[in-house]
């Protein structure tokens, strides 16, 4: 009897092992999902491939499983929709609107799984100041607003790199509309970039973007503040992390042409 009490113990210990086993490895199946979507996010934003963006857009909003992620990686997407619709000559201001309207629908359904997701609360914040900034008045805010969706935020991770790139943005180009001021903005890129390292040095984070623009920024800033050699330098390493970000060459190829 003792003997088989002792072989049904061990036989609950090897299921629960197998378990937790399984539970592990769905998991980081899910998040190896979720860094391949993110990096195709980012390639086709650096690359400014309209195209690829708004299929990878499309396919995320038409997945069944709607949970957290991917409700934040469609309002990820179609954020940097919106970024892109405002710099090609083409991009209307209603398109603009169309893509931070997707783009805050995405986030409310992800924010209802995950009220406390602080990287979801600051993107839904840049999505509705995008379409606030572009005239896009039909931006749903259901109760919140993106000034109170980014102290949300910084409230529950005020070292989240992206939160702080955000925040950042908020005053570099949306002081208008989400009572920033641009002079903030330097030191504030400063720290979003020191934040970026510090992330960088430690395990891979999920969500992991944001490094390259925050070099980026910061480069624009300090080319406003007539520090070519600090932007020069910044640029430098927004290129090392992305080599294919359009923006960032452009930005160089001006500042070396002088």
């Amino acid at each position: 009897m003792r003997s088989f009490y002792r072989n049904l113990r061990r036989l609950s210990c090897r299921t629960v092992l197998l378990a937790l086993l399984g539970a592990t490895h769905a998991v980081c199946a899910d998040e190896a999902q979720w860094r391949d979507t993110e990096a195709r996010i980012q390639y086709g934003y650096y690359t400014q491939d309209l195209r690829a963006l708004t299929n990878l857009a499309g396919n995320l909003a038409a997945q069944e499983s709607k949970d957290a992620w991917q409700g934040y990686y469609a309002g990820l997407a179609n954020w940097r929709l919106a970024q892109l619709a405002v710099l090609h000559p083409g991009g209307k201001a209603a398109t603009v609107g169309q893509f931070t309207e997707r783009c805050t629908r995405a986030l409310d359904a992800a924010l209802e799984q995950r009220p406390d997701f602080a990287d979801a609360l600051a993107v839904r914040a840049a999505c509705a100041a995008r379409g606030l900034a572009g005239g896009g008045l039909h931006v749903p805010f259901a109760g919140h607003g993106p000034r109170k969706d980014l102290d949300k935020a910084l409230a529950l991770a005020p070292r989240n790199p992206r939160v702080m790139l955000i925040d950042a943005l908020a005053d570099y180009e949306f002081a208008a509309v989400l009572d920033g001021s641009k002079e903030r903005a330097l030191p504030k890129l400063r720290r979003a970039v020191a934040a970026f390292e510090t992330e960088r040095g430690g395990a891979e984070a999920l969500p992991g973007w944001g490094a390259a623009e925050a070099y980026y920024y910061l480069g624009r800033d300090l080319l406003e503040h007539a520090d070519p050699v600090g932007a020069r330098d910044a640029l430098e390493h927004a290129l090392l992390l992305a080599p294919e970000y359009v923006q960032a060459r452009a930005l160089m190829a001006k500042l070396t042409a002088g």
